[in-house]
């Protein structure tokens, strides 16, 4: 169809004057030295190249063809076809109306055909291509005179690794436009992409997750992709979207680190299959998502084999033995859970994230009951080796003599006492996974000589054995003193300080971190049965403002957990509640030195006055419901009966 030189003017003045995305195109096209009213080549490639492309895009065809027919469907009778062509513009599959198909083979619209920007100038196909988002070419917008009839509605098929697979299109007379088509090839497109992304990964876990339960299963779910050790592997579009994060960003971060969940009870809840619950998650972000793992068939297949074999095992246990033996309730903490608001636990979550999986030692230092443990769990758990062991050794709690054998191992008759067959070591039982040795700066200095060279060989030679055996561990180290001091007096080697202390993180003792009230909420919720129906009095939180905290986190938890079996029926923790050694400490501790909870020194006086106030109302309030019974009276308050005693007297 020929236009004249005006309508080309007027085709010219429609195209700067439409979208962005439309003048940039007729901009590249004049940079290559187009013209927009030269006659295109429309010859396919002869029958080998195009049987090579065909071949070369089987998948991409056998997941598109099925949706091109749905969507066929939705617009036949329109004068339009649907095109499927590769990541080149080149068209592998076309379905259209028999009265449009004969002016569409004019122009070439079949098999073997380029509608690259290069060749076609501004279309629909070449377009969404270069610019890998959807694309609407109406009219007199394609660049090239000789299409100006057409109007084109093109969306691209993004890989499971994001790079164009395709592009899908529709392309009709432009008299026949409809709104609702570009809708209906950017929905097919995506069904194309999710049934590509689904099909990608046979070995590996898939989560199904969206913000709202009904929208998984549909084109809008996110879908996220993880290896059987956690490892992020791919995701579509809307998870991109829902995680806040780009492909690049994603690369190192692991399922526990996204999504608030340890790998392996994400694989316990596949393995139950179409009986899988959705799971509430929290993301990394904070949102409340709601998501349905998948495993694949291949790892189906892995975890049958698991099951059907371990009820035979023997011998050594093995790395998924022994974390299925693992039935600590910290088991499955995560970071996201160890961050509840405070600026210093954050930063250190975010240093963590960056080293976790790199082979970088990690040394945890703090005060004791600050959660030395809790973060070394976290840390396992958001690693590659979470469905490995995670073996926790304090080396101030084993006799010097035992420590050795504890760590290496020993064989048969290695001395005295030695078990028949003798014992696999601590080490040896964290392989492939993390050895987590508490206290290490009470490990005897003999022993740390051995521990370094286990660290930098790889191998550990167990007692009264002549034969190194390879180990694959992970090391956290944590201590409450200074190693550096340890060092000075002779009783640390600086070659292991160093070689140990990878990542250096320091825990802040409770009473200077700023999150305690939300600690409080947490620990209520989630640490103590039934404890999530209590509140804190406005009174009692501000005397944990100011309480030193000498067990830090450990010792907050054991208070509420005290405090709400004291409050009974009581909805709300009140002074009354609280042990007495609690009040000692607020005594006899030091103020905190964070001003927020500081009190001046005018305030000191009454406030004190007025603890004891609360206190004695709060014996004399008991007393009173025991009926005066002394002996009752102190069983229900948690103290010795001669303490009830010293503080009536004190009290008058």
């Amino acid at each position: 169809m020929l236009r004249t030189t005006d309508e080309t003017a007027d085709g010219m003045q429609r195209a700067q004057a439409g979208p962005v995305t439309i003048r940039k195109s007729w901009d590249r096209c004049r940079e290559l030295g187009l013209d927009e009213h030269v006659s295109p080549d429309f010859a396919p490639l002869d029958g080998g190249r195009l049987s090579d492309a065909l071949d070369a895009n089987r998948n991409l065809a056998v997941h598109a063809l099925p949706v091109m027919e749905t969507l066929y469907e939705q617009i036949v009778n329109t004068e339009s076809m649907v095109i499927l062509t590769d990541a080149r513009g080149l068209v592998l599959h076309s379905l259209g109306d028999d009265d449009f198909l004969q002016r569409a083979d004019k122009i070439a619209l079949r098999p073997g055909v380029s509608w690259s920007e290069e060749t076609k100038g501004t279309n629909a196909i070449g377009t969404a291509i270069f610019e890998e988002e959807p694309v609407l070419v109406h009219g007199p917008q394609h660049f090239l005179s000789a299409n100006h009839f057409l109007t084109c509605s093109a969306a691209p098929i993004f890989d499971p690794r994001g790079s164009v697979a395709g592009v899908l299109d529709v392309t009709g007379d432009q008299r026949g436009y409809h709104q609702h088509t570009m809708a209906l090839v950017r929905m097919s497109a995506r069904m194309i992409e999710n049934t590509l992304f689904a099909r990608a990964y046979p070995d590996a876990l898939t989560l199904r997750f969206h913000t709202r339960p009904e929208f998984i299963g549909t084109l809008v779910e996110g879908l996220a992709v993880f290896s059987q050790d956690g490892r992020f592997l791919a995701a579509n579009r809307s998870a991109l979207f829902q995680l806040g994060l780009d492909r690049a960003s994603l690369r190192h971060r692991t399922a526990d680190a996204l999504f608030g969940m340890p790998m392996a009870r994400l694989l316990a809840a596949a393995s139950k299959g179409e009986l899988a619950q959705v799971l509430k998650l929290v993301l990394h972000t904070g949102v409340t998502v709601y998501a349905r793992p998948e495993a694949g068939p291949g790892l189906r297949a892995g975890m049958r084999i698991f099951v059907e074999s371990a009820g035979h095992a023997t011998g050594t246990p093995t790395v998924s033995a022994a974390r299925l033996a693992d039935a600590s309730p910290m088991r499955d903490i995560t970071l996201s859970a160890l961050d509840i608001g405070d600026a210093r636990i954050q930063q250190m979550i975010a240093r963590i994230t960056r080293v976790v999986g790199r082979d970088i030692s990690v040394l945890i230092q703090g005060e004791t009951g600050t959660g030395k443990e809790l973060f070394a769990r976290a840390i396992h758990n958001m690693s590659p080796r979470c469905n490995g062991p995670f073996v926790a050794v304090n080396c101030a709690s084993i006799p010097d003599g035992l420590i050795e054998s504890e760590l290496f191992g020993y064989e048969e008759g290695a001395f005295t006492g030695a078990k028949r067959r003798g014992t696999l070591g601590k080490i040896q039982l964290a392989n492939g996974g993390t050895l987590f040795l508490d206290e290490i700066g009470d490990m005897p200095v003999n022993l740390q000589a051995r521990l370094l060279r286990v660290l930098q060989e790889r191998v550990v030679m167990p007692l009264g054995s002549i034969k190194a055996q390879p180990v694959d561990v992970a090391i956290i180290c944590a201590t409450n003193c200074r190693l550096k001091e340890r060092i000075r007096a002779g009783q640390f080697r600086e070659d292991l300080y160093y070689r140990l202390n990878g990542l250096l993180l320091t825990l802040p003792p409770l009473r200077e971190r700023t999150d305690l009230r939300p600690l409080v909420r947490h620990v209520l919720d989630t640490q103590i049965a039934g404890g999530a129906r209590y509140a804190v009095s406005e009174d009692v939180m501000a005397l944990f403002e100011r309480h030193p905290w000498p067990g830090n986190c450990r010792q907050l938890a054991n208070l509420l957990r005290t405090a709400t079996v004291m409050a009974g029926e009581s909805a709300t923790i009140e002074g009354e509640h609280l042990p007495e050694d609690f009040f000692e400490d607020l005594d006899a501790g030091p103020a905190p030195p964070d001003s927020r909870v500081a009190p001046t020194a005018a305030d000191e006086p009454a406030s004190r006055a007025r603890l004891r106030q609360i206190e004695l109302d709060a014996i004399r309030e008991c007393v009173a419901r025991c009926g005066g019974n002394i002996s009752v009276a102190a069983r229900t308050l948690g103290i010795a009966r001669n303490t009830l005693y010293r503080k009536l007297r004190r009290s008058g």
